[in-house]
């Protein structure tokens, strides 16, 4: 769980400009905090006429966090998230067992955690009170808006005003690079303009963003967070057919990576449509469309994008707190 307090605590001037994040993450939640953290104070290594020459992002909401917190459930996993951070000038507190205390010193709770967990972690009066008006941002997956909010506010107890917003985001592991797709589910009614830049701008720390209505938040999950683990494995197959055919391993799998590297900047910097990258690269009696063929003989294109659509539905299970949702399906 990752939060923001946007408030300074009272008699605290030197800290009257500060935020305070709360994360209760694994390598996500440290992925998406060394991104913040890397926007507000570069690593400690960084020359300082870099730093001066940073550029001020116009897009960014008027207060950003500068207290962070970390909620975590072990001590080894408060020692690893601080040995990860600490290159950075921007410090953080770790809260070990005690969320509690972290979502009321906060004003923006990130939650990332197992979906089934969500309920002990928030369904409590002293939680509901802790995040009274306050912005709690989602990263579970599977589990709704709808969802969050009944576990938050059971059946009458919903404040007339003051509740905390909530907002459904899927990001990636590739923000550990700062390459994450994250997909920001649209709020209905709309949240106000600085509560979405506060959203948009902790998300492009780690990556691109895109919002699209919840209805599509399952099958963004399948795509976007099973993305990585799909594409991996499409890169582990590329590579053992080199090796197959006498590559060393090692440069087999930078060309393979790189290969994809470039495809993907066709796409995305070059505007290139998929099929015209193809189209391209496959000449006539080539090599291309003899291992083309062979790919389609294999029904590789419909393998694929049924992985995408069993993700989609294992995802929308999952949140609705099933357990050995995998094994049900032929």
């Amino acid at each position: 769980m990752v939060c923001a307090n946007t408030t300074p605590k009272e008699n605290d001037e030197e800290k009257a400009t500060q935020d305070t994040v709360d994360t209760k993450l694994g390598d996500l939640g440290t992925a998406i905090l060394s991104g913040i953290f890397d926007s507000l104070s570069p690593p400690s290594d960084t020359p300082d006429d870099a730093k001066a020459l940073a550029p001020a992002d116009p897009a960014a909401p008027a207060k950003l966090p500068t207290r962070f917190s970390a909620c975590v459930t072990r001590a080894e996993s408060g020692r690893r998230i601080k040995e990860e951070l600490e290159k950075y000038e921007t410090k953080i507190t770790i809260h070990e067992n005690n969320n509690l205390q972290a979502v009321q010193d906060a004003d923006i709770i990130l939650l990332g955690c197992k979906p089934h967990v969500a309920e002990k972690i928030l369904a409590n009066d002293e939680m509901r009170t802790a995040l009274k008006g306050k912005l709690l941002i989602s990263i579970l997956a599977g589990v709704t808006e709808t969802q969050l909010g009944n576990i938050v506010y059971p059946e009458g107890t919903t404040p007339s005003f003051g509740a905390c917003k909530i907002v459904r985001a899927m990001p990636n592991m590739a923000a550990t690079v700062r390459e994450s797709m994250t997909v920001i589910g649209t709020s209905d009614p709309p949240l106000p303009e600085e509560t979405n830049k506060m959203v948009d701008w902790i998300f492009t720390r780690i990556g691109r963003i895109v919002r699209l209505p919840p209805d599509n938040m399952d099958a963004c999950t399948a795509l976007c967070g099973s993305g990585p683990g799909f594409v991996a494995i499409m890169l582990e197959s590329m590579v053992a057919g080199a090796v197959a055919m006498g590559v060393p391993r090692e440069e087999a799998y930078m060309m393979a990576a790189q290969t994809m590297r470039g495809t993907t900047g066709l796409v995305l910097q070059g505007g290139e449509h998929p099929a015209m990258v193809r189209d391209k690269v496959m000449t006539p009696g080539g090599c291309t469309i003899g291992g083309m063929l062979v790919l389609e003989e294999g029904g590789l294109r419909g393998t694929i994008a049924k992985a995408i659509r069993e993700a989609t539905v294992v995802a929308s299970q999952l949140g609705e707190g099933k357990q050995g949702v995998n094994g049900t399906r032929f």
